[in-house]
């Protein structure tokens, strides 16, 4: 497979590359190693002083944010855990979900996520909207950073702050947890700022009845014509037509058996099909006219969808599911990566699709990082708030030598729960 390739090379060039830095000792104020993974670091962190002026709102917004991510994280347990349940009850088949390769967060390497420049820039966009939370509230409580920097091993995998690590232990209580939530804090507010512009600039989108086709249903008319998914009709018998109901008031009158002559233009290149009608499936209309086999694009339908109260659900399943379903919802491919769909639009400005996806994925990667990142499992910032919270309930107890064993037990069950998620559906269908 083309992926697997791909991988091995960014893999094997990554360990050259490392192994040299490492083995001559280069940047060795710069760059430092955690096992394989390379920390690239700087001390210019002055930037963040500025963030202390303001102590008193970002405490305010610190706390606030403390109080959600306690939410989120209990959120995301119940979520795990019942997902781990119906895994059970259910036995589902395994999908494309449970393909290794999905694991890996590689833009072109995992399938749900494309290798652009929208996601690259959502990629780091989020990271740094992360560590600069740690950041800025580490100074409204006064502490040092010591140093800021990018992990990476094959390719970027977080970012981090380093406080002094002195002062960081004296640090407990609300102040802590206020600086661990705030990375988790700043991506769920630029998730959701970042999903509030796309709504609205989505509304200036302008929606068409285009004929393009969606989709061909198998062994039907346009099937057996080979007329293909993406192209667009543009006459038939002749007439031309510019819309989806210009298309069903010609084929109104026509009749099963009918012979038909179809038009269609994909990349700019006109096909000509002729075409034999069948009668309408029975589960989908009781209609005495031809039937030519074939969906279409549904702008207007998209748009009430997104701009409805489940919009940011759809929003967060949309990367899975569009190849999980492509059929279904291919049609929301246009948010996600560029897309002949394009055509069934009119747009406000050139470039418009590709603002629509940065927004789309900077909203996306915000959220789901933290999302994940609030689950109270160590090393997530969710689990050292949630160690902290242990600290301080046993520490007033007595019981403070039992927090690591209490901390390490949920840390364990958490891990059990999400590799079950991904082998089990492998595991019950060997």
């Amino acid at each position: 497979m083309d992926w697997i390739f791909f991988l091995i090379a960014l893999v094997a060039i990554y360990a050259i590359a490392a192994y040299y830095i490492h083995s001559k000792d280069l940047w060795a104020d710069h760059i430092v190693f955690y096992g394989p993974i390379m920390a690239i670091r700087s001390r210019r962190v002055g930037f963040f002083d500025r963030f202390a002026r303001f102590h008193r709102f970002f405490r305010v917004y610190g706390t606030c944010g403390a109080v959600i991510v306690i939410i989120v994280s209990a959120a995301m347990v119940g979520l795990l855990l019942f997902s781990l349940y119906l895994n059970l009850m259910n036995h589902p088949e395994p999908t494309a979900v449970n393909d290794i390769r999905n694991i890996l967060a590689i833009p072109g390497v995992n399938q749900f996520i494309p290798f652009t420049v929208a996601v690259w820039f959502a990629f780091v966009f989020t990271l740094v909207i992360h560590e600069f939370g740690h950041a800025f509230l580490a100074r409204v409580e006064n502490l040092k950073v010591s140093f800021i920097g990018v992990l990476v091993c094959v390719i970027p995998i977080g970012a981090f702050v380093e406080p002094d690590e002195v002062e960081f232990e004296k640090l407990h209580g609300l102040p802590k947890i206020r600086m661990l939530g705030a990375g988790i804090t700043n991506n769920i507010v630029a998730g959701l700022a970042c999903f509030f512009l796309l709504i609205l600039l989505l509304g200036f989108a302008v929606p068409f009845q285009t004929p393009l086709i969606n989709s061909v249903y198998k062994d039907y008319p346009a099937d057996r014509a080979g007329i293909v998914p993406d192209s667009v009709v543009t006459s038939i018998n002749g007439i031309q037509v510019t819309s989806q109901t210009e298309v069903a008031t010609v084929l109104n009158t026509t009749r099963p058996g009918d012979q038909v002559v179809i038009v269609t233009e994909k990349d700019g290149i006109a096909s000509t099909h002729t075409l034999t009608l069948d009668s309408w499936p029975q589960n989908m209309s009781s209609k005495q006219s031809g039937f030519m086999g074939v969906t279409y694009y549904d702008a207007y339908g998209i748009k009430q969808i997104f701009a409805s109260p489940f919009g940011f659900f759809v929003m967060l399943a949309i990367p899975v599911y569009i190849i999980l379903d492509p059929v279904g919802w291919g049609q929301f491919l246009i948010l996600v990566n560029d897309s002949p769909d394009a055509i069934a639009w009119s747009v406000p400005f050139p470039g418009y699709w590709f603002v629509i996806q940065l927004l789309f994925w900077c909203a996306w990667f915000n959220i789901m990082v933290g999302l994940c990142n609030a689950i109270p499992m160590i090393p997530f910032d969710g689990g050292h708030i949630f160690k902290e919270g242990v600290d301080r309930l046993l520490d007033r107890r007595g019981l403070i030598r039992y927090s690591g064993c209490v901390v390490g037990a949920v840390s364990y069950v958490m891990i059990v729960v999400l590799i079950s998620l991904f082998v089990l559906p492998l595991l019950l269908h060997m």
